[in-house]
């Protein structure tokens, strides 16, 4: 009996470690409407622009649920996330700096709701990353979304 829990605790435990593992994907195309049910006939919630960063919490057949960064739950054709890594900014200014420090020079100030490229995974608090016009900088992940 003890050694049935032993395992079905290790079991769980494993579970549990995937279960919170974050999938950010983004929108392909320009345009694309995200549902309140995985149906083309469902209620549309919104249509979300090329590139639009979202978290796929689950998938089924084809469709993927996925929560956006204000914290809206749709549903959305599978066939329209790609594996692109994109960030939303969601400080009203993030600064965009040459290396990875504060004191490294400014590159360009990045807007809120601005789409910017993931470059590399983030190291400590800062992430690189790279703007539509092709400059290349280092951004602080705490006014991104999408990590």
């Amino acid at each position: 009996m003890k050694r049935h829990l032993i395992v079905a605790a290790a079991v769980l435990a494993s579970l549990a470690g995937t279960a919170f593992a974050l999938e950010f994907r983004s929108v392909k195309e320009t345009g694309v409407a995200l549902y309140d049910a995985p149906n083309l006939s469902a209620q549309k919630l919104f249509v979300v622009s090329r590139y639009y960063p979202v978290e796929v919490l689950a998938a089924q057949k084809d469709w993927s649920r996925v929560r956006d960064a204000t914290g809206g739950i749709a549903w959305i054709p599978s066939a329209a996330l790609s594996t692109r890594r994109t960030l939303l900014v969601t400080s009203d200014k993030l600064a965009v700096r040459d290396s990875a420090q504060d004191s490294a020079k400014l590159l360009f100030w990045a807007e809120k709701d601005l789409v910017l490229d993931m470059q590399e995974a983030p190291q400590s608090s800062w992430v690189k990353v790279k703007h539509r016009d092709g400059s290349i900088g280092y951004a602080r992940i705490s006014g991104l979304w999408g990590l």
